[in-house]
């Protein structure tokens, strides 16, 4: 049975006609925001030590835990994410235009809630603005907080002006067919806009697409946040070269994940959107999530032989309790599984499955959040310091810790959900250059 061409029409039908499970996924996704907030609640009411972060030095305890792993997780998915649409733009690969947008958005809502995790982490919400805005001019020469937060906004400034250019003419182009009552809305997405101005539009993005290219390795996952784990030689788990290059690979591997996720779920929720996102769109984030799970793979094995060989006392000790610690064996299954999954379907073993893939990108998100909260966590339990004494810490997430990572995400999905109503979340030059290669057919 020949599938149907995309249209114009299909893009347009998330903002106009909500489905039965639209309305399901959003309420599930509203109770997971509820609990957040009542968990929230609780510790702003009780403080930090509802979660037993505040216990720290001789009591064997951490004060980063679930709350930085997820930050970290957050960051890593936004930085893939627009990694992923910049190099359609920078490289112009027709194949994965339907989920260049969808990038840019998954961006714009992890750095978001990254800055939730930030807040919630520092226990009461004013401390933002005097531990961070008030003191900045004094902290960002030497504070992590401030360094996170600067390179966190220049990429949410990036990512916002890449996709407000590209979304005026989708948005001029469709006008009649979006609806009347979000006319005020698109009134100011198209304020001064004139159709001559697309050619500079795309040459503007073209230059950002570089930009983020080239800042890639440089800052966020590539460079600032790992830098502030591997430049700390007192925490021997988190020093070292290797530091930058396994966050990339893992912001990569939870990216790709992230977008085909997104990808799918609204090819479920809408008809005729198997035209708008191709199976071999699919098929393509699967093969580069394998691509990335491998090198975040391999990179794991030579810090596994490093910490393993006549390592320093430090790094022996890290190094043990990591592979002594099965929530990291069940964190590496996570990624190793779906990475053998995607190359069996790849050299012709399995079948490709729409349902495999979106087990995959679940497993794979999975875990590289606990890998990088074991990463967090057991960099603090064995320093090399006398803090702690010789007593090995422990850490056990709380249930208001682990209700943090159900909200946020069940915010991004609302999110998603909210934007979906508003603009369309693939571009029309996907749909035509999808025209085009059927009327070439």
């Amino acid at each position: 049975m020949s599938m149907p061409d995309a249209s114009p029409d299909d893009l347009v039908r998330p903002i106009k006609k909500p489905s039965k499970k639209f309305f399901l996924l959003a309420g599930l996704s509203s109770v997971a925001a509820v609990i957040f907030v009542i968990a929230y609640g609780i510790q702003l009411a009780n403080g930090l030590a509802v979660t037993n972060l505040s216990d720290w030095g001789s009591g064997g305890g951490v004060t980063w835990g679930t709350y930085i792993g997820t930050f970290i997780w957050w960051v890593g998915i936004a930085h893939g994410g627009i990694i992923i649409s910049a190099a359609v733009r920078l490289l112009k690969i027709e194949k994965y235009e339907p989920v260049a947008r969808i990038a840019e958005l998954l961006t714009i809502g992890a750095l978001s809630m990254a800055g939730i995790m930030i807040i919630v982490h520092l226990g009461r919400p004013d401390r933002v603005v005097w531990s961070v805005v008030m003191s900045y001019p004094t902290t960002v020469h030497t504070s992590p907080l401030a360094w996170d937060l600067t390179v966190i906004t220049l990429y949410f400034v990036l990512t916002a002006t890449y996709l407000s250019l590209t979304l005026r003419s989708d948005i001029y182009r469709l006008r009649d067919k979006l609806p009347d009552i979000l006319n005020p809305v698109y009134s100011a997405i198209l304020f001064r806009y004139d159709p001559d101005e697309d050619p500079v539009v795309e040459r503007m993005a073209w230059w950002l697409a570089l930009a983020i290219i080239i800042l890639a390795p440089l800052l966020l996952h590539g460079g600032v946040i790992p830098w502030l784990f591997a430049l700390t030689s007192s925490t021997p788990g988190w020093f070292g070269g290797l530091t930058a290059p396994q966050f990339l690979s893992a912001a990569l591997t939870s990216a790709m994940g992230g977008v085909m996720l997104v990808a799918l779920v609204f090819r479920k929720l809408y008809t005729n959107w198997e035209s708008v996102i191709p199976d071999e769109v699919i098929w393509g984030l699967g093969w580069w999530m394998g691509i990335f799970s491998l090198i975040f793979v391999w990179l794991q094995l030579q810090r596994n032989l490093v910490g393993s060989y006549a390592a320093p006392t430090g790094v022996g000790k890290v190094a043990a309790a990591t592979q002594a610690n099965p929530v990291y064996w069940v964190a590496m299954l996570l990624i190793i599984l779906p990475l053998a999954y995607v190359a069996f379907q790849h050299f012709g073993i399995l079948n490709f499955s729409l349902r495999g893939m979106a087990v995959a990108a679940i497993a794979v998100i999975l875990g590289v959040l606990i890998e990088k909260t074991l990463f967090t966590v057991e960099g603090l339990l064995y320093p090399a310091t006398r803090l702690y004494g010789n007593v090995p810490g422990s850490y056990v997430p709380t249930p208001i810790e682990l209700a943090s990572i159900l909200g946020t995400t069940g915010l991004l999905i609302l999110f998603f959900m909210g934007v979906s109503k508003l603009i369309p979340i693939v571009e029309m030059k996907a749909v035509e250059h999808h025209e085009s290669e059927e009327g070439g057919d």
